[in-house]
This record gives C-alpha cells, sequence and structure tokens, in this order.
C-alpha cells in the first residue's frame, strides 16, 4: 500500500497536529500517512491525536532531527 507524506518540518506546536488531521481528512478509510516534523512536541502531540481520534500511529521514530510518524486513517 502506498503512503503520502505531509512535510510539516519547521512548524512548531500546534501546526503539526492541525496539518495531519487536515491531510487525513482527505485520504480512504486504512491509508497511510507519514508525516515528517522537526518539533519535539510532536512527539507526545501525534501519540495523542492518535488516542483521541482512533487513527493507529503504526510506527515512530526520529532521525538527524527529524521525526517521522506512521499514521494508519481509521475505519469510517
Amino acid at each position: 500500500m502506498s503512503e503520502t507524506i505531509l512535510d510539516v518540518r519547521g512548524m512548531n506546536c500546534p501546526l503539526p497536529v492541525l496539518r495531519t488531521n487536515k491531510a487525513l481528512r482527505s485520504l480512504e478509510a486504512g491509508a497511510r500517512l507519514r508525516v515528517l516534523a522537526t518539533d519535539r512536541a510532536a512527539v507526545a502531540d501525534m501519540q495523542a491525536f492518535c488516542r483521541e481520534t482512533g487513527h493507529a500511529l503504526l510506527a515512530m521514530g526520529e532521525e538527524a532531527g527529524v521525526f517521522s510518524f506512521v499514521i494508519r486513517k481509521k475505519a469510517s
């Protein structure tokens, strides 16, 4: 399955989560979204966002100051 990539590097809280929410709304249920962020707050924010909305946080990691989150959109 292909992934959509959302690059929110350089944006600070709450923009990464707001942009993630907007991007997920345009995707079909079960689609994957990879979010790239540099804001440290995004780690806790993405976990809370997925917990509260029901989307699945499949993976997260950090490399060279860039945080990566893979989210699967919940079924409608």
